[in-house]
């Protein structure tokens, strides 16, 4: 090893591994440690050229500054102190460490034994490392679109799985950063009119070592271990690039087109896992600050998380940690917001979930992440842990209990019409509290956890016997439906009857108030064979077959969208009076009709035999009329229509016309329709 250099007292602040041009700030919080030191490897980091201890150490914070060094440089930490899992410490020295503030990783985790916490097996050669980075980005005075919240239409996709396949992408960057920034791919997006695409994580991940055994990979990436580093794996590796420059160029792509990008992240736990995964980085640094402990066994961790643990954002280094994550994706990435994984595990300070939560104030008073949008999976595995509808004022939240109903209405007709109103109109009985607005909820048809739309409406049990786990994972309520035969279809009947309702759920989706989100494969008839859980198949089972979509469907939703944004009346931002008869505001109203054309639903909307009606919204700031017709029924019902010179703009079944003469119309099962007056 080369013992010629030496680092001199450094900075506390920042901290990770900071280039100032004549040389690199090293700093680590490890505040119970008892020694901290700096090992330098070569550039592929296999082998340790130097071990540095680290000089300063000021509340809590190791630093050291070394002169001369350049960007570029791999480097990890060994931090030494008691190793006492009954006291929550387990420090071992011959752990080669991550810093958590690492822009860049290096290497992979294969599940090696040696990474155990108890193991005197040096871990130098295998363990993960940083790697300091210092790019300069030209941006070309390309900016956010900002799109305002009530005109957004999310559009949950795979990093990779999306383009994989994608026959207009060059084969050398299908399923990389890269390919996001494609013409055809940037083409399919605009013409499809959403808004805001939502990547699953793009953080730097690993998989469990049991996946690893299994051959399986952790392929949606909801195992972080880096929280300020793009995953390598969707790098193209192409000269020239890194995997920064070309995550930043997708993102700048899609702002070209007006597309915002929103993350989705994971907070709530890191890829070490419980009391039995490998110490990668944050045991090692300091276990009992990173996580969750039991209070009465701190030799194990809470898993709220259901992942092995949970990180501690009731520590005040943690939470500057979880901040500091998110200003950099925001100001060095340009990144328009965040949907969090298990949200409510980063509101518990202690044990119990609460709104007033440090994290929750830090992220109020942030001055970056005020213009971000701010997206909440509102359920966790702790205590109270379903959380929907409890969330502070200005962000959104993950609605499953719209899933759950319109999947019911459509594909069992099981919720009353008054149950579905409830829905469809933003859920006021969730999110008409504390000045939140029908935006609040995201609504939902299906996610990446669960069935795709197609399977949805083509099996009545999920098949994941794949995973390995003798089909015991993934959830059992699904309320979904195989219209008459399971998989793929033959019978002309059922092939009809599933297009029906895809449109018919997806028309749904687009026309109630809130925040749309739809995931990306639904719009062309994507599927997983059933598979409701696929999160470990990184193979054609997950990735989207653009040779086989199915062109009409895509038209369709092309279209819905563009209904949505045309019509004011399909994305109102004021609820609904008590009478549910006029909105807050006074430039709409809204009527809700049976098939006779009443206006008295009276007992219609607790019969549960019920499953037709209409809503006739009226605006007048801009003037514009919508007339919605749905039959989840059975059988066919006449409609009488209200008066009007009603246009056909969108029809589930294809079989819906409007003759100028004409007072009663015919719905058939499984209609959707969206009548405008010019």
């Amino acid at each position: 090893m080369d013992d010629s250099l030496q680092l001199q007292p450094g900075s506390s602040s920042p901290l990770g591994a900071h280039w100032d041009g004549k040389g690199i700030n090293f700093a680590l919080a490890a505040p119970s440690a008892q020694s901290v030191t700096l090992c330098l490897f070569d550039e592929v980091g296999l082998e340790e050229k130097v071990r540095l201890p680290m000089p300063s150490v000021e509340d809590g914070v190791w630093s050291g500054y070394l002169p001369d060094a350049s960007p570029g440089l791999v480097y990890a930490y060994r931090v030494s102190g008691e190793y006492a899992p009954e006291k929550g410490l387990r420090y071992n020295a011959n752990k080669v460490l991550l810093d958590p503030y690492a822009r860049q990783v290096i290497g992979h985790y294969d599940g090696q034994d040696a990474f155990s916490g108890e193991s005197e097996i040096d871990t130098a050669v295998f363990a993960l490392k940083g790697k300091v980075v210092h790019e300069i980005y030209d941006w070309e005075n390309v900016v956010s679109p900002r799109i305002p919240t009530a005109q957004t239409v999310l559009y949950e996709l795979h990093p990779k799985g999306f383009t994989k396949l994608h026959p207009d992408v060059p084969e050398n960057i299908r399923g990389t950063y890269a390919a996001l920034a494609e013409p055809a791919v940037l083409d399919y997006l605009e013409k499809l009119g959403v808004t805001t695409v939502e990547l699953l994580p793009v953080f730097s991940k690993t998989n469990e070592a049991r996946l690893t055994r299994m051959g399986l990979v952790n392929y949606w990436g909801y195992n972080t271990i880096g929280f300020f580093a793009p995953e390598n794996a969707y790098w193209s590796g192409r000269p020239g690039t890194t995997p920064m420059s070309e995550l930043k160029d997708a993102i700048k792509a899609l702002h070209r087109r007006r597309i915002e990008v929103i993350l989705d992240v994971v907070y709530n736990h890191t890829a070490e896992g419980d009391e039995r995964g490998p110490t990668l980085s944050y045991r090692g640094i300091d276990n009992a600050m990173y996580y969750h402990l039991l209070s009465d066994d701190p030799a194990r961790y809470e898993n709220w998380s259901g992942c092995g643990n949970c990180l501690n954002l009731g520590h005040p280094r943690v939470l500057q940690m979880v901040m500091d994550s998110l200003r950099y994706w925001v100001e060095e990435f340009h990144i328009d917001g965040f949907r969090f994984d298990l949200a409510p595990i980063l509101a518990r300070d202690h044990i119990q979930y609460s709104i007033n939560s440090g994290f929750f104030r830090a992220v109020a008073e942030d001055p970056v992440l005020t213009h971000v949008k701010l997206i909440a999976e509102p359920w966790d595995m702790g205590p109270d842990g379903y959380q929907l509808g409890n969330f502070p004022f200005g962000w959104l939240e993950w609605n499953d209990k719209y899933r759950d109903v319109m999947r019911s209405f459509w594909l069992h007709q099981g919720p009353s019409l008054g149950e579905f109103v409830r829905r469809f109109a933003g859920s006021a009985d969730l999110f008409r509290h504390k000045e939140r607005q029908p935006i609040s909820s995201v609504n939902f048809i299906t996610a990446h956890d669960g069935l795709t739309l197609m399977d949805l409406v083509s099996y009545n049990h999920k098949h994941n016997e794949a995973n390995g786990e003798n089909n015991r994972d993934g959830t059992d309520h699904n309320l979904s439906w195989n219209c008459g035969q399971e998989g793929e279809a033959t019978l002309s009947e059922v092939i009809l009857r599933r297009k029906k309702l895809r449109r018919a759920l997806l028309a749904t989706l687009l026309f109630s108030q809130g925040t749309p989100m739809l995931v990306a494969g639904d719009e062309f008839g994507h599927s997983q064979q059933g598979n409701n859980n696929p999160y470990c198949h990184d193979s054609e089972l997950t990735w989207l077959d653009w040779e086989k979509a199915d062109t009409p469907l895509q038209e369709f939703v092309a279209s819905l969208i563009a209904l949505r944004k045309r019509y004011p009346a399909l994305r109102q931002s004021k609820w609904f009076t008590e009478d549910n008869m006029t909105f807050d505001n006074t430039d709409a109203v809204i009527r809700w009709l049976s098939p006779t054309g009443s206006e008295k639903m009276g007992s219609a909307w607790t019969d549960k035999s019920l499953f037709c009606m209409g809503m006739l919204i009226r605006t007048n700031n801009p003037p514009n009329t919508c007339l919605i017709l749905l039959n989840a029924s059975l059988h066919s019902i006449i409609f009488r229509l209200p008066p009007g010179r009603w246009k056909v703009q969108a029809d589930s079944s294809d079989t819906f016309e409007v003759k100028s003469n004409l007072e009663f119309q015919v719905l058939l099962p499984g209609n959707s329709i969206l009548l405008a007056v010019p």
